[in-house]
């Protein structure tokens, strides 16, 4: 299983989060931690973005996240879908 780690921005941005979305970002999380290619998570690669990955939330909601060494991810932001995507 994958290490997670998070950058200051990502915190930032969950704090910010709906109540009922931050309960949704935390089951995300833990099935990212158990795999990260887990089905309901639509994990894939951000064009133009080399190395950083997307994860579903939900239908609105997005999280990104790096792939490091020692097989840790690194968790960069989370919000609705346009926004996370337009700075992963």
């Amino acid at each position: 299983m994958p290490k997670i780690r998070y950058q200051k921005r990502f915190e930032k941005s969950y704090v910010k989060l709906p109540t009922s979305t931050r309960k949704k970002v935390d089951k995300a999380l833990r099935l990212l931690a158990k795999n990260p290619r887990h089905p309901s998570l639509h994990t894939k690669p951000i064009k133009g973005a080399a190395g950083i990955y997307e994860a579903r939330v939900d239908s609105s909601y997005r999280m990104t996240y790096e792939r490091l060494p020692g097989d840790i991810l690194l968790l960069r932001v989370v919000g609705k879908h346009a926004d996370t995507l337009k700075n992963p």
